[in-house]
């Protein structure tokens, strides 16, 4: 058997057999804490990145952030007036914010002082029909 004909049959062995020794095992993680842990000892300051922010893009951006902004009014404001719902909100209050503890409520977004509906006339609705259910 030739070299290269060797060379052609082990290669596609050999570089599967790396890449899960490396990926599979763990050996690649344990490669970059060994790296890590020896540049530790060789770099005395950290290396850190300096963002040069030119004020010209700066007044650019915060321009067009304005524009932007009085574009939204102008059109919110012509939406209102045009569908008859100018200042609909007015009055209102937003709802609370919910404590976040993570249990699952079905009335944990709605306002704890919400009456709700009046359901006590449902009965008289429904008439007899519902006594038949039992």
């Amino acid at each position: 058997m030739k070299r290269n004909e060797l060379k052609t049959i082990l290669k596609p062995l050999i570089k599967e057999c790396i890449k899960e020794v490396i990926f599979e095992d763990g050996t690649l993680s344990s490669i970059i804490t060994e790296v890590v842990q020896g540049l530790r000892g060789t770099i005395k300051q950290p290396i850190m990145e300096k963002k040069i922010i030119k004020s010209n893009q700066s007044n650019q951006s915060n321009t067009a952030v304005l524009e932007a902004r009085k574009a939204l009014e102008e059109t919110k404001r012509n939406l209102q007036n045009s569908t008859g719902l100018n200042g609909i909100f007015e009055g209102t209050t937003p709802l609370k914010q919910s404590s976040g503890n993570g249990n699952a409520n079905a009335l944990r977004d709605m306002d704890p002082s919400d009456p709700g509906v009046d359901i006590s006339g449902i009965m008289q609705i429904a008439g007899g029909g519902w006594n038949r259910i039992k």
